[in-house]
């Protein structure tokens, strides 16, 4: 079975401050062991997504990692989601340990506790997994 590869283009990213700072204190929060989510209802930042892993995670190599997985967890799932709001994903301690598939499942119950799947997405994704 042939592996659908998504892609993050740079333009779905958030990158200036001012949005990362948008989102973080007007946007409301889900918390998971491994990472919080932000998500904010907000035409500057609808439709895309900010990484972010703090110096508290660890070294550089850590904080690469953490946001790496972070980035792949969400580019696996970014078609399931609502297109209107942004989304900010930080990592926490003990994520850069795990693999690829934690952080995804982390994720998808972060984002059904946040109730931004898009129409019908998370109800389909339910019946096919039990």
């Amino acid at each position: 079975m042939e592996q659908k590869r998504y892609t993050l283009p740079r333009s779905r990213m958030i990158k200036r401050r001012s949005d990362f700072q948008c989102v973080y204190q007007k946007g409301r929060s889900v918390a998971g062991r491994r990472m919080i989510l932000y998500v904010l209802r907000d035409p500057r930042v609808a439709g895309k997504v900010g990484f972010a892993a703090g110096k508290k995670l660890g070294c550089a190599a850590v904080r690469s990692r953490t946001k790496r997985l972070l980035r792949e967890a969400y580019r696996s799932l970014q078609h399931e989601l609502r297109g209107d709001v942004g989304i900010l994903l930080i990592g926490r301690a003990g994520l850069a340990d795990g693999k690829m598939q934690d952080a995804a499942e982390d994720l998808r119950r972060l984002i059904r506790r946040a109730g931004i799947f898009a129409d019908g997405a998370s109800e389909k994704r339910r019946r096919e997994h039990g």
